[in-house]
């Protein structure tokens, strides 16, 4: 019986260098996310951010040769995804930055994973067992602790940190609904083609009041320290 081949050092050293540049690039994102929204509103980074990136992801998907038209009704599917993961959950996230600390952030959405469980349990039907249900509660505390800066006292008296940390603790419960939503499609549609529709679905939904509220007037806000962050995002997010 043959055996698979032990990865080689180099594969191995590759695959860490790819995840620690994830990690990298996933941090950074919440840093540049709150330099951008320090010189423009939250709109015109998200409208800015996903104009750069869905071009690329187009070009990427035209070049394997997967763009296909799914039909109006899939078409109509992710307009609506985009409309949740996009629009919505993007606002949330980028206007919580607006007065929450980018750490703090980062901190709160190492959660999401606990929200999406949740959301699989309610939606799916999927089983947790009794460490998962430990898992989510500690980890709950643990963004508890993180709001309310060890705190205690505060969260007693109603007090969830600023409002930042609340937009961007309700952002993980539309990631998760976004990511249940994503999963029944893509049993249905291949991954890059459904997400090229849904992010510029999302990206349409939040362009057209963009700039029907004269947001393109507002670009000009963006210093190159800003246009760099904007492009970080559009370019690795």
């Amino acid at each position: 019986m043959s055996h698979p081949e032990a990865p080689t050092r180099r594969a191995v050293t590759r695959a860490y260098l790819g995840a620690l540049f994830a990690v990298v690039v996933w941090g950074g994102s919440f840093i540049a996310t709150k330099v951008a929204v320090r010189q423009a509103d939250p709109f015109t980074v998200i409208c800015l951010r996903f104009g750069i990136g869905i071009p690329i992801l187009f070009a990427a998907v035209a070049r394997r040769g997967e763009f296909t038209w799914p039909g109006w009704r899939a078409v109509g599917q992710f307009v609506a995804i985009g409309t949740l993961g996009i629009t919505l959950h993007q606002w949330l996230q980028v206007t919580g930055l607006v007065t929450a600390q980018a750490s703090t952030t980062a901190w709160i959405i190492t959660a999401t994973p606990l929200t999406i469980a949740l959301v699989g349990w309610m939606a799916l039907g999927e089983r947790l067992g009794w460490h998962q249900w430990a898992g989510i509660g500690l980890g709950t505390v643990g963004v508890l602790l993180v709001v309310s800066r060890g705190e205690w006292s505060s969260l007693a008296a109603g007090s969830f940190g600023s409002i930042g940390d609340l937009l961007v603790s309700l952002s993980t419960i539309t990631w998760a609904l976004f990511s249940v939503s994503s999963r029944k499609a893509l049993q249905r549609h291949a991954a890059a083609p459904m997400m090229l529709y849904v992010m510029a679905g999302g990206w349409f939904m939040s362009a057209v009041p963009w700039v029907l509220a004269g947001g393109l007037g507002r670009v000009s806000a963006l210093d190159p320290s800003g246009w760099t962050a904007v492009v970080f995002l559009g370019v690795l997010c």
